[in-house]
């Protein structure tokens, strides 16, 4: 047979064909190993051991979770070490994100005379136009300065009510620097008087939103005092303040420590104010006082630089010349002092010196009696009371006897402008003398009278001030205090506390009566803050005895409101078991723990502080210098609010004024909580 050669080519053609693809293969298997191993080598060297390598041919697969972007990127640029960047394919996953957390929103404002300043980062949603129309309605002939920015997040909750209650806050204050944010607002600034902070306190404390967390810090400026008056006596009754004012409290300190020396007792009132005549005000009021006592009675007057010294009835002249001659030595230079010692009081027939007498009676009714020098001073004295009084409330029962003292009409005229200042009294004038009788509801009465008749009288008689100081009375729509407010609530719970079915949140028929008391009680105290917290014993999980508490006290809400009481100022809270105020150990003491509070919410001091707002406006304002100093003489304002806050948080009821704790649903025994009986 004979062989055919195609054959043959065609079988060896087809051999080497297969050899050459088993040798590609083992090729292509060698070439994806050595890839895969140096790229892995590479990524465990670099700290990538999180990814998977996968060599198919030329290209590399590179698969895994990174922990974020960038280690991501890191290993892309390991395995390109090895291989073409070409020829990798990226299909590694990266780790979710945390959701970024939005920003505190809060504003600053600053107001001043100039106009407003504000600050800070507030929602993107908030209307900026409204905003700025309210600012430019509260600043009026003043500019505005916006310097907020915006970031586009949710509005917290109590957003547009804090900033509303901030706007109407900066309303009320000329002169203030407030805080805001969702559920703080600070307030620093300065009122006109004392009584118009107190007002202002008062108001704002009421009126604030409940969620609000309120810091005041105001203050008021000094009084000005004038005459700047001191009037120390020492008589039958003991030593004793009339009038009293100091300059500051290091000076005050030092004049009511020498009247404690000399024996007075008590803690008299001394007024800091503006108005002194001298720095030496302390030093003059410590010398004449101890001489006072050294001369065994007396009273002495300081009306600013002015010092009457009157002794005494009876004291021996020599004691009295030592006493009075080393006085006058240590006294500083800028005061005089007039000394007077009493004649001897002389005894015998005539018609008695000469005497003038206006009585007030508590319907306003005067009556005149006494001695006058002629019918001018008669008719003078009459028009003056009818001015002072009424006119058909005076009668006159004044005659006409010549020979009155010189100063006599003066002495009159001051006795029935210092009697107008009562609620009702007299006031007797005497040739040495103005006496002043009655009572008043100022309880600075006797410093202000002082002041008026040292003013008045001068150097023409020395007078003597016994007022008594009576309650204003209530008006009748007036709402109670809310400290009055907090007995009632304690003294009502403490017959019947408020109690629940158990393991619900409904409050049980017996306690009914109680509400009722409670809610009578809040609709008379009008808008007050008020914090309704529910308490659990510690019995079941911890999570449901906090549910269970604020079911309670939002049941407890809800009730006030279908009785009708003004809740918008009030808030519910659940505390759960994380405030006992017993032994959960003992079935009294969980007893004790599931109870109903009622928190007054009371405004928190805070720290002074430098703010972003305050640094803008300094260094606003010494540009403004700057720039207006070749011209003219800048003029530099500051204002500045210092005060201290009151902590707040006295409770309505009993436990920890902070916080309370309620019933657990698991382990509520007989279902009952009320407001505890014991006072924070």
């Amino acid at each position: 047979m004979r062989r055919n050669p195609t054959l043959f080519a065609l079988l060896a053609f087809l051999f080497a064909a297969a050899l050459c693809l088993a040798g590609a293969a083992v090729a292509v298997s060698v070439v994806e190993d050595k890839t895969e191993i140096n790229i892995r080598e590479t990524l465990d060297l670099n700290g990538h051991d999180w990814a998977e390598v996968e060599a198919d041919g030329l290209r590399v697969i590179l698969t895994g979770t990174a922990p974020d972007e960038a280690s991501r990127f890191l290993a892309l640029s390991s395995a390109g070490e090895n291989v073409d960047a070409a020829r990798i394919i990226d299909e590694m996953d990266v780790v979710p994100g945390t959701e970024v957390a939005p920003p505190r929103f809060s504003a600053e404002i600053l107001r001043n005379a100039d106009g407003i300043s504000i600050i800070g980062l507030i929602p993107t949603r908030t209307d900026r136009n409204r905003l700025n129309r309210r600012l430019a309605e509260i600043a009026g002939a003043g500019t505005v300065a916006d310097f907020l920015e915006s970031a586009d997040y949710a509005v917290p909750p109590g957003w547009d009510a804090a900033m509303d209650f901030a706007l109407t806050v900066l309303d009320r204050m000329p002169r203030s620097k407030i805080s805001v944010s969702a559920d703080t607002l600070m307030v620093s600034g300065m009122t006109d008087s004392a009584e118009a902070k107190a007002e202002l306190e008062d108001e704002l404390s009421r009126t604030a939103p409940p969620q609000l967390r309120l810091t005041l810090d105001i203050s008021s400026p000094r009084p000005v005092i004038t005459p700047f008056t001191l009037r120390f006596l020492i008589d039958e009754r003991g030593p004793r303040f009339d009038a009293c004012s100091a300059d500051t409290k290091l000076t005050r300190g030092r004049i009511i420590k020498a009247a404690t020396a000399v024996g007075m007792t008590g803690d008299p009132d001394c007024t800091i104010g503006l108005g002194v005549p001298s720095p030496n005000w302390g030093t003059a009021a410590e010398l004449t006082i101890a001489a006072l006592a050294k001369l065994g009675g007396g009273h002495l007057t300081m009306a600013d630089a002015e010092i009457s010294l009157t002794a005494a009835q009876g004291t021996d002249p020599d004691q009295f010349d030592l006493v009075v001659g080393e006085l006058q030595t240590a006294l500083p230079p800028v005061f005089a002092l007039d000394a007077v010692l009493p004649e001897p009081e002389v005894t015998g027939a005539g018609d008695g010196p000469p005497e003038f007498t206006a009585t007030l009676s508590p319907e306003g009714l005067v009556q005149l009696r006494g001695r006058v020098e002629d019918e001018t001073q008669r008719l003078m004295a009459d028009s003056f009371a009818r001015a002072q009084f009424g006119s058909d409330r005076v009668h006159m029962a004044v005659r006409v006897v010549p020979g009155q003292p010189e100063d006599w009409a003066v002495r009159v005229l001051v006795g029935l402008e210092a009697l107008a200042e009562l609620l009702n009294g007299s006031a007797t004038v005497t040739p040495d003398s103005v006496t002043l009788r009655g009572a008043s509801y100022d309880p600075d009465a006797d410093a202000r009278l002082s002041r008026l008749l040292a003013a008045k009288l001068g150097d023409v008689g020395g007078f003597s001030l016994e007022i008594a100081t009576r309650d204003r009375p209530i008006p009748q729509d007036a709402p109670p205090d809310p400290e009055l407010c907090e007995a009632q609530i304690i003294e009502t719970q403490q017959n019947q506390k408020i109690a629940f079915e158990p393991g619900s949140a409904t409050i049980t028929e017996d306690s009914l009566g109680t509400m009722n008391r409670i809610a009578d009680i809040l609709s008379d105290c009008g808008e007050i803050r008020l914090e309704i917290q529910g308490h659990t014993d510690s019995q079941g999980r911890e999570i449901m005895n906090k549910e269970l508490s604020q079911s309670r006290a939002q049941s407890v809400l809800n009730e006030l409101r279908a009785r009708r009481v003004l809740t918008s100022s009030y808030a519910a809270v659940g505390y759960g078991e994380s405030r006992p105020i017993a032994d959960n150990g003992t079935e009294e003491g969980r007893e004790a723990n599931r109870r109903i509070e009622f928190h007054l919410i009371r405004p928190e001091p805070i720290k002074e502080e430098r703010t972003t707002l305050e640094e803008v406006a300094a260094e606003a304002a010494s540009g403004q210098a700057a720039d207006a100093a070749p011209e003219s003489d800048p003029e530099t304002t500051s204002e500045t609010a210092e005060g201290t806050g009151e902590d707040g948080g006295e409770t309505a009821t009993g436990g920890d004024a902070d916080t309370a704790a309620g019933d657990s649903e698991e382990g509520d025994g007989d279902g009952t909580e009320n407001a505890t009986n014991e006072q924070n």
